[in-house]
């Protein structure tokens, strides 16, 4: 059955929640910058997501047969990684926690939402336009 809204909705919903859950992660690597023997993490999901969507190594869709496209995406397929074995150098009186490094990531990962939040926002003005003018 036909939806209203297309089927890569779910997949940016879900990642729009590894956004969110990876802003999380560099939060808390900030609120922990001056913890001695604290280790940062990561939050990863593009190679799983790249995975799931079936995309070879230059980012297009693979297509071995005609009727493959369009492709269905299951937004159940992947998910994020914690990564929390990360191995940093230590120095004496220094932190383990790379301040410009988490900022950048958080910058990078804010552009990024925002992008997304972008494309669904004009999904749905879409919609809307499109549902207020077919009673003309």
């Amino acid at each position: 059955m036909k939806s209203l809204f297309g089927s890569h909705l779910n997949l940016t919903g879900k990642v729009l929640d590894m956004r969110l859950m990876r802003q999380n992660v560099v939060m808390s690597n900030l609120a922990n910058l001056t913890t001695p023997n604290y280790k940062a993490r990561r939050l990863e999901f593009e190679e799983d997501l790249q995975a799931a969507l079936d995309l070879d190594a230059k980012g297009k869709v693979t297509k071995t047969k005609k009727d493959h496209i369009p492709h269905v995406f299951d937004a159940n397929s992947f998910g994020p990684d914690l990564v929390k074995n990360l191995k940093h150098r230590v120095i004496h009186g220094e932190d383990n926690v790379d301040l410009d490094k988490e900022m950048a990531v958080m910058a990078k990962n804010t552009l990024m939402y925002n992008a997304l939040t972008t494309v669904m926002k004009k999904n749905f003005a879409g919609l809307n336009k499109v549902i207020s003018e077919g009673g003309r």
